[in-house]
């Protein structure tokens, strides 16, 4: 009886915890859309939670573990809208896959501009992802969703990569290649995937910053066209 009712109360904690950790993600998340990145703190948190700080250090150690959290959260939630993308063409298309995949991280970001500007901005120190941090291995998740499609191009022969490669792009190179899952992809073609990254990234970051405001109402077009040239850049036959 005492074993029975000690797992009753464990499920209950646990139940309560995962509430509480719940609760404070949707409170984060409504600070950083309504407020910013800065007003996402530990204070402002808790005192929405109806807590005091310290008693929010139950769940979160500082600011930092906070903010991972919901970094981490984001990414997971990103890379969950790629993937169904992702899935909306058939499997052995993909370079239509990735098309479909680019313009979801777009509609994302566009609905979503504060949460875009956390992740891939920076705002505030504690949001990086660097080997070591909470959100690394999320941003990873979000991150293999767009270069798995690319290895599925580089596998059918199409990927025009450079003739030579400056050594010093070798180390940087070396991590996209570890998570590769073991894949042989020459660091000539992930550096063609950084590449068209980059093109993708910013395609979407100058439209949700409004950079191209001056210059264009509707940047709907461009974006298709800068799809179509990485697409070209991955060797994807219909591009």
């Amino acid at each position: 009886m005492t074993d029975t009712r000690g797992a009753a109360a464990g499920r209950r904690r646990h139940r309560v915890r995962e509430e509480a950790l719940a609760d404070a993600m949707r409170i984060a998340r409504r600070l950083l859309v309504e407020e910013g990145p800065a007003a996402v703190t530990v204070r402002a948190v808790a005192r929405e939670m109806g807590l005091t700080a310290p008693g929010l250090y139950r769940y979160y150690a500082g600011h930092r573990e906070l903010v991972q959290a919901l970094v981490s959260h984001l990414y997971d939630e990103l890379a969950a809208a790629l993937a169904a993308a992702r899935e909306r063409q058939p499997a052995d298309r993909p370079g239509p896959r990735l098309r479909e995949v680019a313009r979801e991280l777009r509609r994302w970001a566009l609905a979503h501009p504060n949460e875009f500007t956390l992740l891939f901005a920076k705002p505030v120190a504690d949001a990086d992802t660097a080997p070591g941090a909470a959100a690394h291995d999320p941003s990873w998740r979000f991150g293999t969703v767009v270069l798995g499609l690319m290895v599925e191009l580089w596998r059918r022969g199409g990927v025009r990569v450079p003739a030579d490669l400056d050594p010093g792009w070798a180390a940087q190179l070396e991590e996209v290649r570890e998570h590769l899952s073991g894949e042989p992809v020459p660091l000539e073609a992930i550096y063609v995937f950084v590449a068209s990254w980059a093109r993708l990234y910013g395609a979407v970051a100058v439209e949700v910053f409004g950079h191209l405001d001056f210059a264009l109402t509707d940047p709907g077009p461009l974006f298709e066209h800068t799809v179509d040239d990485v697409l070209a850049m991955l060797g994807d036959p219909a591009a």
